[in-house]
């Protein structure tokens, strides 16, 4: 090996807290594109999603997580699950917290579970750019006094505030290891995927209450038209009550027009070529509680 090139580090990190706190924010900051969707609502993400930060000593494997949180029911399980699994798989552990609040009986739970395994942990104390530098220290001091941390950084996924120091030092720590992923690739999740969760992200932020919590987003067809610039998509969003199709259909088709038009837009800077979209709502009864359902609608 030549002594004058510096080693090659790679690895995985979870990125893991309880809802709401900005994991997926911070996912899309650190690899410089969306790749995860956002919203104002707990529990936005329900899969675990890979998002790969490049740079020329490293390449940080991130595995964004659903916010862990105490729900009942199949759907709320599998996601906890998503989560708290992911600990055991990687290199590091990034326990995030949001500095506007103080810790609580969901931050004890996650501390307990990380102190079973054994991985480094740093905390990441998000959303500094909502508090002032002198909140700050008594909020860490608290935190540090509850479980040994390996590091702990303030930062803003917002803003950017902090981000390349914890990035750099999650690289530094990761092992010696190979250049997984092509420099060109943010994330192995298929296109379908992202955009199946585009479209959630707008139902989510477009609609109130549990219409969010009891839908799921199916991509039914996805038509590349490249001679002539355009993808023809035709999505349907399942909810699980009759009286949820009507609102998430809107008065005269309202509401539907809306969710497609905002997600049609997102879709196309994704993309990069024009999209038709086409949005259905169909009823399915009970499907959170499904196993097979789950499984179908890509919870498994």
């Amino acid at each position: 090996m030549n002594p004058s090139v510096s080693p090659f580090h790679s690895g995985f990190a979870a990125i893991i807290g309880r809802p709401n706190v900005g994991k997926s924010t911070l996912l899309n900051r650190m690899v410089g594109q969306k790749i995860a969707i956002t919203s104002d609502k707990p529990q936005t993400t329900r899969n675990r999603i890979l998002g790969i930060h490049h740079r020329d000593d490293g390449q940080i494997l991130f595995l964004d997580t659903p916010g862990i949180h105490q729900g009942r029911g199949r759907l709320n399980r599998f996601m906890v699950d998503q989560a708290l699994g992911a600990c055991a798989e990687v290199d590091l552990v990034l326990f995030m917290v949001s500095a506007v609040e103080r810790p609580g009986t969901d931050e004890e739970a996650i501390l307990k579970h990380l102190s079973a395994s054994k991985r480094p942990v740093f905390l990441v104390l998000n959303k500094i750019d909502r508090v002032k530098p002198e909140q700050l220290l008594p909020l860490i001091r608290d935190y540090a006094g509850r479980f040994p941390f390996a590091e702990i950084f303030p930062v803003s996924g917002l803003t950017g505030d902090g981000v390349e120091g914890l990035l750099t030092a999650i690289c530094q720590r990761l092992p010696e290891g190979p250049h997984y992923y092509p420099d060109d690739m943010v994330t192995d999740q298929p296109e379908r995927f992202i955009v199946a969760e585009m479209v959630r992200e707008q139902l989510m932020r477009q609609t109130h209450e549990e219409i969010p919590y009891g839908a799921a987003v199916v991509i039914e067809s996805f038509d590349e038209q490249p001679e002539r610039g355009l993808v023809i998509i035709h999505a349907a969003i399942m909810v699980a009550r009759d009286s949820h199709k009507g609102i998430v259909l809107g008065k005269g088709g309202a509401m539907i027009r809306n969710i497609g038009r905002s997600a049609r837009k997102e879709i196309e800077r994704l993309l990069g070529c024009r999209i038709y979209l086409e949005l259905f709502v169909r009823v399915q009864p009970g499907w959170t509680e499904s196993d097979r359902l789950l499984k179908e609608f890509g919870y498994h």
